[in-house]
């Protein structure tokens, strides 16, 4: 056969190959394919002990949901995440690559086959019990707490001491709730041995604080800030759908020596007794930081909330008077909770949109962590418009014929966006804050677009 024939048969054969390839492409398998995506994507929350209804770590645990995991993530409903694509990018964004999507979809429309186990990645190592690894201290409380089948539990609170004899710098920190059942969050706080926040309440003992000055309704925070000083700060927190607090190499927050953990403790009842003995897991930097960081609010704590508001809005805003690096952004509201944005007014008088969560879910309450460093310079004021759904069209509204006012329970209301910082340990925190004005100066307010229903 004439060489130029010869080569042409060679061309044919190859194209013919190719093509009998692309008609056929190789089989999505489990151990193959889907694996390595619920390893990085979905293996946090999906085990044992975690918050994922069920474990995704092996082919019998993961093959009855095939059909399911396809429509969730087609949906974008898993992994869950509320930040609008077109502000901000954010490191801890779990959303799935278009092609880990339609990975998940053809194995589901194809079979769920298993494939070959030797295919599989290596099993991610997890510490059992904890999201951060294995922590260096760990408090516990002291005796469980007994939650009735039903009725109204008010926030209660439990004083653990610290024992610390010296300052220790928290560079992650987890809360384990002992029954998830029945505890709906936890916030754990540092009391340095100066404060007179709770100082009339034993040690190591569950309690519900007295109402001050008449008040029946009260802010755990504004409390806290009214009757303690700035150092009685957030070390931790438990909230659905949140992931434990880790911080960026160089960062940590302050536990000064003599400290106590004050957990302020939200329980539900379910229809069921129950007891709930949580715990709360440290992890201490190897050396002082380079960046102290600290939970700052926007908050508004006198809006009214009219009944049957499908669109009800809050502006709140708090201004900073030192340079700082936004660690996380985190709207909070309850229930009618509806949509959130937050933006930075810098100095200059320019406005930045750095955030926008176009469809609040309470189920699921994200810290929003830049992907690059966000600097805010002194003098920036952070402002959070929140809407919120008191109308009937709400599935979630417990009273749509209710007037809503701030309030520490989930039929209640909150307005805040938080801020959580990092700054030059140097800094005081006196010298953080701008003291807000008696007087609020008028001013147009930045434009920002309402959620749709």
């Amino acid at each position: 056969m004439p060489q130029f024939l010869l080569a042409g048969v060679i061309l044919c054969g190859v194209a013919a190959h190719a093509q009998s390839l692309n008609a056929n492409p190789p089989k999505v398998t489990f151990h193959n394919d889907v694996l390595p995506i619920l390893q990085n994507r979905c293996q946090g929350c999906h085990r044992p002990g975690e918050v994922g209804p069920m474990p995704l770590q092996t082919f019998a645990q993961t093959r009855p949901f095939a059909k399911a995991i396809r429509d969730s993530v087609l949906t974008r409903k898993m992994p869950p995440w509320s930040a609008a694509p077109e502000v901000g990018k954010w490191r801890n964004d779990p959303s799935l690559t278009a092609a880990e999507i339609e990975t998940l979809k053809s194995w589901a429309e194809t079979g769920a086959a298993e494939g070959n186990p030797k295919d599989a990645p290596a099993l991610r190592q997890f510490v059992e019990g904890w999201q951060i690894g294995k922590p260096d201290v760990v408090f516990e409380m002291p005796i469980s707490y007994r939650i009735p089948a039903s009725g109204v539990i008010e926030y209660t609170y439990m004083i653990i001491p610290t024992n610390f004899n010296e300052d220790r710098w928290v560079k992650a920190a987890e809360i384990r709730p002992g029954n998830r059942a029945v505890v709906h969050h936890i916030v754990a706080f540092a009391r340095e041995p100066g404060s007179k926040w709770l100082r009339e309440y034993p040690i190591g003992e569950p309690f519900v604080p007295a109402p001050r000055n008449g008040k029946t309704k009260r802010s755990s925070d504004g409390d806290r800030l009214e009757e303690g000083s700035l150092n009685d700060e957030r070390v931790a927190g438990y909230v659905p759908g949140a992931l434990a607090d880790q911080l960026q190499p160089g960062q940590a927050r302050l536990l000064k020596k003599g400290s106590d953990l004050i957990l302020s403790l939200h329980y539900t009842t379910n229809g069921k007794a129950a007891e709930d003995r949580s715990k709360v897991g440290l992890i201490f930097a190897a050396e002082p930081p380079r960046q102290r960081v600290y939970t700052l609010g926007a908050a508004k704590g006198d809006f009214v909330i009219p009944p049957g508001a499908a669109n009800h809005r809050v502006e709140a805003a708090v201004t900073l008077k030192s340079d700082v690096e936004v660690v996380y952004l985190a709207p909070h509201m309850h229930v009618r909770g509806k949509g959130a944005e937050m933006r930075a007014v810098y100095p200059a008088g320019e406005t930045e949109a750095l955030l926008s969560v176009p469809r609040y879910d309470f189920n699921w309450q994200h810290n929003y962590k830049p992907a690059s460093t966000k600097i805010l310079p002194k003098g920036t004021r952070v402002e959070a418009t929140l809407w919120f759904d008191n109308s009937a069209n709400n599935p979630s509204n417990p009273d749509p014929k209710s007037e809503v006012r701030w309030g520490d329970q989930s039929w209640e209301e909150m307005a805040i966006g938080f801020v959580v910082v990092a700054f030059d340990p140097k800094i005081d925190l006196k010298d953080l804050l701008e003291a807000p004005k008696k007087v609020a100066t008028a001013r147009e307010p930045a434009r920002v677009t309402e959620p749709q229903p």
